[in-house]
């Protein structure tokens, strides 16, 4: 049996288990996924040697940058993004490790998700991005395969990015979309949102929170409540782990 999972911390919040072994079962696949919370991404080599049936892994928060100096390859798009959510296992007929291989199928299934909520034939958009972390990378990189231009918001900005007091009246009216690329408001913790000016949110705003559990956050009743459009995250976590069971089947290697 082949074992696919998951490495972040933490990951009670997480459905990707849920719908993988789904999956596996409704297809008649031979294979299941689990869930490895690691406390240090340092323990990473361990947990393969540890699972010789391990073909693939899953990176979630707080591990996408993290995860790279421990791989031997990264795809195109992974190197572009510099963020990591899917990994390939190849071993040799003994099972020793050959090689570990970064993907990103974030950007793209972001991409995909966002693109049917865009208004047709507007001049081009810009937006905003709350948080700098590896789900931001994607989200930037998504944004980018759009033609949409990204502000990355953080609390500690570096060159290029703002900081949440920054956002005002101008910033909010120059934007279009405004995604929360932060894990603020993901259960248990839902009565948390990023702290943005959501009085000023009007219809003309998309607001994309990339945290699916609980399917409604606090951001997306904040933004609902001006007449925003509002988005989860359900449908790109579907759709980029699609896309990771391509790659790990080999019928896709484009992410």
């Amino acid at each position: 049996m082949k074992i696919y999972g998951l490495i972040g911390n933490p990951l009670s919040h997480s459905y990707s288990a849920v719908n993988f072994n789904r999956k596996f079962e409704n297809e008649g696949i031979d294979a299941r996924y689990l869930n490895f919370e690691l406390p240090d991404i340092g323990d990473l080599m361990e947990l393969i040697a540890e699972q010789p049936d391990l073909c693939g892994l899953n990176v979630t928060i707080p591990y996408k940058e993290l995860v790279i100096p421990y791989l031997n390859d990264l795809s195109p798009l992974a190197r572009m993004v510099g963020a990591v959510n899917t990994v390939t296992i190849d071993r040799n007929a003994d099972g020793e490790v050959l090689s570990l291989t970064g993907y990103n199928t974030d950007a793209p299934a972001f991409a995909r998700t966002l693109a049917p909520l865009l208004p047709v034939g507007c001049a081009p958009l810009r937006a905003m991005v709350l948080g700098t972390g590896g789900a931001s990378l994607a989200v930037c990189a998504g944004l980018k395969i759009l033609g949409i231009e990204p502000i990355r918001v953080s609390r500690t900005p570096h060159s290029g990015e703002m900081s949440y007091a920054d956002i005002d009246p101008v910033v909010m009216a120059s934007v279009t979309v405004i995604v929360n690329a932060t894990p603020l408001g993901t259960a248990p913790n839902v009565d948390m949102c990023p702290d943005i000016p959501y009085d000023l949110i009007t219809e003309n705003h998309i607001c994309y929170d990339l945290v699916y559990n609980p399917t409604e956050t606090l951001f997306m009743k904040q933004s609902a409540v001006h007449g925003a459009k509002v988005k989860n995250g359900a449908e790109m976590l579907k759709l980029q782990a699609l896309l990771a069971w391509r790659i790990w089947t080999g019928e896709s290697t484009s992410q």
